[in-house]
């Protein structure tokens, strides 16, 4: 009898997990048999009717673009102020110090529509990356 109960368990325990997955992929696939009138379709992951509400943006990202609308109503030297808080506060921010400084330069140098207006402006914020965009954008 005992070893009897432990063929049973032995079996049962190779078996169970199959049958399990197998019956979980059926579930999320699709099955031509379950509605033949109607048509099915496989919803993934990538598809075109899937929700893109909730695009999550990345925190340098965010940073750049509230930056770039603050040059654009005020003025550069208040964008790089705040560029700099903001490092000083998140050290994570401080690797797109750079980048984020050179997209001000450009946007000054097309705010004001000349290098030399935009030029005063410039500060020794991420290693001059703002007089870099400037030059960028003037080549």
């Amino acid at each position: 009898m005992n070893t009897a109960a432990r063929r049973i368990g032995r079996t049962l325990a190779l078996v169970l997990p199959v049958v399990l997955v197998l019956s979980g992929t059926l579930a999320v696939t699709r099955v031509p048999w379950a509605s033949p009138s109607a048509e099915s379709q496989i919803l993934t992951a990538s598809s075109d009717r899937a929700s893109t509400h909730a695009t999550h943006r990345a925190p340098h990202e965010l940073l750049r673009d509230r930056l770039l609308a603050e040059l654009q109503e005020k003025n550069p030297s208040v964008a790089l102020t705040h560029l700099q808080v903001a490092t000083a506060e998140r050290p994570s921010l401080a690797k797109h110090c750079a980048s984020i400084a050179r997209a001000l330069g450009r946007a000054a140098v097309a705010k004001y529509g000349g290098v030399s207006r935009a030029q005063g402006y410039a500060r020794p914020v991420c290693d001059t990356s703002f007089a870099s965009g400037i030059t960028q954008a003037y080549r």
